[in-house]
Formats: C-alpha cells, structure tokens, sequence
C-alpha cells in the first residue's frame, strides 16, 4: 500500500471542498481551485478529510494513488497559504524593478526584460536583486519560477545570473594561463 496514498488529507476551516465525478473543486480564503482526476480512484470526503482509494494494485493505480492523493493536498494548502519562489538575481547591474504589475529585469541584454503578473501568479521584488513569485497553484509558481530563472541562468565561473534563494551553483576554475618555456 502507497504510504503517502493511504494518508487521509484533512481540509482546515474555511475551506470548502467538491466532489463531482473526481473533478475536485477546492475553494478557500485565498481563492479556488480544481482539478480533473483519474476516474479509477475513488475520492472521498469525510469526517473532515479526503481518503484516495485504489481498486487494486495494478502498477497504474499504485503510481496514481500517492500522485492524486498529493496533488489534492497541494491545492488544500494552495488555497489556505499559497506557495511562493524567492530567486536572487547575481551580478554587476543585474537588477529587478517593479512598476504596477510589470516587473523589468535588467540582465545585461541590450535590452529589458519585462515580466507581467496573471491572475495566477503575483510578483513582489523587496529589493533590486530579490523576485518573489507567489500564488495558489503550486505547478504554476514553479513553472514561472523556472521560466524566470531561465532567461539567465546562473553560469559556473562567476555565478551571475538568477537563481533560486538557497541554490548553490557549482563553480568552475578560470583559464589557468599559459605558462613560460
């Protein structure tokens, strides 16, 4: 049995949740989400919590149940406290500035890189080298944090670039010169 499939998932106060032919609707104080999930496993909400079931073990079911079961406690927490990125942005004139709900990076391009917020995911930048990406969902917070760091990821000799708050990056020895005869 999947350890982290048989965990019940207890849903806090004031949040709300549906269940409709597994297509889970989580609503909460920071917003709503749902979600489609495998019709194989069974779903439901008692007592307080979500219980995923499994109808055997088939090696499909066995991978779906720890995932489904995962998935709906990310979006319970997603709803009750968010998810957020912090990335740092290294480097000489690299830098972050904020106006309404654009976000320019300058990056040593010869020219900005500009950033918008979506309903979705919002963007705080408390000082000039340091993004905060923040929302509900926590694949789209990570996957506008990768796409973020990707447009320049930090390189192995200097380490300039953005990266993710506590990342550490492999450093790389410079040329060692040529030597004299």
């Amino acid at each position: 049995m999947s350890r982290i499939g048989k965990m019940p998932v207890s849903i806090p106060a004031g949040v709300e949740i549906k269940n409709e032919n597994n297509l889970i609707t989580v609503k909460g104080p920071k917003g709503q989400l749902s979600r489609q999930f495998s019709p194989e496993l069974g779903i439901e909400v008692k007592d307080g919590n979500i219980e995923v079931t499994r109808p055997s073990d088939d090696k499909r079911h066995r991978s779906l149940h720890g995932l489904t079961r995962t998935l709906i406690n990310n979006m319970v927490v997603g709803v009750t406290e968010g998810y957020s990125k912090t990335l740092e942005i290294e480097g000489v004139g690299y830098r972050a500035a904020k106006s309404g709900n654009k976000v320019t990076l300058n990056l040593g391009f010869s020219h900005p890189v500009v950033l918008e917020e979506t309903d979705a995911i919002k963007i705080d930048v408390p000082q000039p080298n340091k993004l905060i990406i923040s929302g509900i969902d926590k694949q789209a917070v990570g996957q506008f944090a990768a796409e973020v760091r990707e447009k320049r990821p930090p390189e192995p000799y200097k380490g300039k670039g953005i990266r993710y708050a506590g990342e550490h990056i492999i450093r790389k020895e410079g040329k060692a010169g040529k030597g004299k005869k």
